[in-house]
């Protein structure tokens, strides 16, 4: 527990100072809550870009803190006046920004501590949903030893693994705690970055509305299964769309030279992250949004122009800034395109039963796993087509009212978004059509609930006392603020349902049971684990994702019996870790079964061979790849 918010309070404060000194650097002389997704980009960055050099990730643990302190550094000295010249000065709002983000950070932290607590434990985050975190974990056990990896091969993303990396040479924080805790920060930071939309709104609606739209029934639902680049996507392409409307809608921007260039700082994180397909949903937004600002912006600035003054050589600047970061990644993303993620004839359904309903990103969805049918559960299916009715009206509603306030970044995020997911069902797999759903979530209930959210009952006096109408400036309607409240509800009850929902796998990991699968592909084998790992710790799905390709046979050590099943050539049994030395004389580690002989020590798994064949067909079952990954759905 300790290691895993050691490493969510590290992730948090450094992404929050690095990425508000950086819109410092680009004149935005105001607190943003930009910042922390703008930090997390960079953070992203800047791991990968250092954890290959020396010390294999001790050198990215120094680069991080050193920007992080010098952050924090700058930050101080503006708030001193010492830039007070420059229009920055002691009322750059941080102080404000504590009281507004404190009621969110704590109860998006509860939100998302929920499964740990359910569980009883921490660990790997959605073991039994999906097996893939073991793969990540054995990638980032790589690249901390400076091994080579196939991922690294194939140019898969490793921006978030690097962080983890770091966080374990710098912090001495475990793998598992890392990526925990780096799946934790997201949903704090996600949350915090929604609040540049509503930082207008009284405490109530706006801690709430942050709340539902980071945290929006997908997302939840990917992060309990630990789908940490999935969430981190989201939260990409929703500040990369608050980015854009910042840009073009707030006169603390106007005129900067260099204020295009914090959306192109979030596109260099959704890049170390998910590598070229991220841009599919930032670039067609940035295009969909220019064509907009360009075709159907009315000019608010002296300057007659619909995205300020002086605006080529504002895009050309961000467009540079972007292609300068990103040019290192090159060669690993032309690698990239032939992961089998992209196969339309790979493993299309991965972990899921089927096509996952679009209606999801409604956010109304009453059910713990998102893969289920309306109706699967204990939920009636009248209950989800009431929800899918009442989001289609509300988002229907929504995007009237953003496009009469010319709102072209939101419209042109969800249009995005929307024709991501058209493209995936189309040419993609049921499992890239999921991944799209999850990453317009949050942009699909930013639509809802920005003209809608100011509409809410409770607060209208609060805009009365200020004397001013609500921010769709048109009087207030009850029908409108009584839809705000049963959305906010309903949405938000679903992804607390998700998050309670999350399974929560071993609490330690070692990549030598990766390492065996060579060995014990030719034969049967068995897998003899504490039964604690397999009751309380959804063990059994890792260890036969950890262990595919062959006939495997998982059974409690304390359950094993006298005689091995009929066939077994092959028995992996734990060693206390008190004995883990990897000299099985030393330590005493006696065979499971007569006749078979060590044939290696992993610590903590040892691995055993029959010295005889067993004779008998084996009644395990066979865990192809494909089994592997759809297996712990079922």
């Amino acid at each position: 527990m300790v290691a895993t918010y050691a490493a969510v309070l590290a992730i948090v404060v450094a992404s929050l100072a690095i990425g508000q000194a950086a819109l410092a650097l680009c004149g935005i002389c105001r607190w943003s809550w930009l910042s922390p997704a703008v930090g997390l980009a960079l953070l992203v960055a800047v791991c990968w870009a250092t954890v290959r050099i020396a010390g294999d990730g001790v050198g990215s643990a120094v680069v991080v803190a050193v920007l992080a302190i010098a952050s924090v550094a700058y930050l101080w000295s503006l708030s001193g006046g010492g830039a007070t010249s420059a229009g920055v000065g002691s009322g750059w709002g941080g102080r404000e920004a504590l009281w507004v983000g404190a009621p969110v950070t704590l109860l998006a932290l509860l939100a998302a501590s929920i499964p740990f607590a359910v569980e009883g434990h921490f660990g790997i985050l959605g073991t039994s949903f999906n097996p893939d975190m073991s793969q990540h974990l054995l990638a980032a056990s790589r690249l901390a030893d400076g091994l080579p990896n196939q991922l690294i091969h194939q140019g898969y993303p490793l921006g978030p693994h690097s962080v983890v990396v770091a966080l374990n040479k710098g912090l001495g924080i475990g793998l598992v705690q890392g990526f925990s805790g780096l799946t934790v920060a997201v949903a704090i930071l996600a949350p915090l970055t929604v609040l540049t939309a509503f930082r207008e709104l009284p405490a109530i609606p706006r801690t709430a509305g942050a709340l539902v739209v980071g945290l929006a029934y997908v997302v939840a639902s990917y992060f309990a299964q630990g789908a940490f680049k999935e969430t981190m996507q989201a939260l990409f392409l929703l500040a990369f769309v608050l980015a854009l409307r910042e840009a073009s809608r707030n006169p603390d921007w106007s005129g900067l030279p260099l204020r295009f260039v914090p959306a192109s700082l979030l596109a260099v994180g959704s890049v170390y992250t998910y590598s070229f397909p991220g841009l599919i949903w930032l670039g067609g937004a940035a295009v969909l949004w220019l064509l907009a600002e360009l075709v159907g912006g009315r000019a608010t600035r002296a300057a007659n122009h619909p995205l300020g003054p002086r605006p080529v050589p504002a895009l050309l600047l961000a467009l540079l800034a972007f292609i300068v970061l990103v040019a290192p990644e090159l060669g690993r993303m032309l690698d990239f395109h032939s992961f089998e993620t992209f196969d339309p004839n790979g493993p299309g359904l991965g972990n899921l039963f089927g096509q996952v309903s679009p209606f999801e990103a409604l956010g109304i969805w009453p059910s713990g796993d998102f893969r289920l049918a309306p109706g699967d559960g204990a939920v009636p299916a009248l209950a989800y087509y009431l929800g899918i009715a009442f989001g289609l009206a509300l988002l229907a509603w929504g995007a009237v009212r953003c496009w009469l306030r010319r709102e072209w970044a939101v419209l042109a995020g969800l249009a995005a978004a929307a024709l991501a997911y058209a493209a995936a069902r189309v040419g993609g797999t049921p499992y890239t059509a999921a991944k799209a759903i999850e990453i317009a979530s949050s942009v699909v209930a930013l639509t809802i609930l920005l003209p809608l959210l100011p509409e809410l009952w409770f607060f209208r006096s609060a805009y009365r006392t200020k004397g001013t109408t609500t921010p769709a400036g048109r009087p207030d309607s009850p029908l409108a603020g009584a839809a705000a409240g049963v959305f906010l509800i309903a949405a938000g009850a679903c992804s607390l349902l998700a998050l309670a929902n999350a399974p929560v796998g071993p609490t330690s990991y070692s990549p030598a049971l990766t390492e065996m699968r060579p060995l014990v592909a030719d034969g049967p084998v068995l897998a003899l684990p504490p039964r604690q790992l397999l009751a309380d710790e959804h063990g059994t799905p890792y260890i036969a994702w950890e262990l595919r390709g062959g006939r495997v046979c998982i059974t409690a050590a304390e359950e094993a019996g006298e005689k091995p099943p009929p066939g077994v050539r092959y028995v992996i049994t734990w060693i206390d870790a008190a004995r883990e030395s990897g000299d099985l004389g030393a330590v005493g580690v006696s065979p499971p079964f007569a006749g078979f002989a060590p044939k290696r020590a992993a610590p903590p798994y040892v691995l055993w061979e029959a010295t005889r064949p067993v004779a008998g067909h084996s009644p395990c079952p066979l865990i192809a790849v494909r089994q592997a990954r759809q297996g712990p759905a079922r």
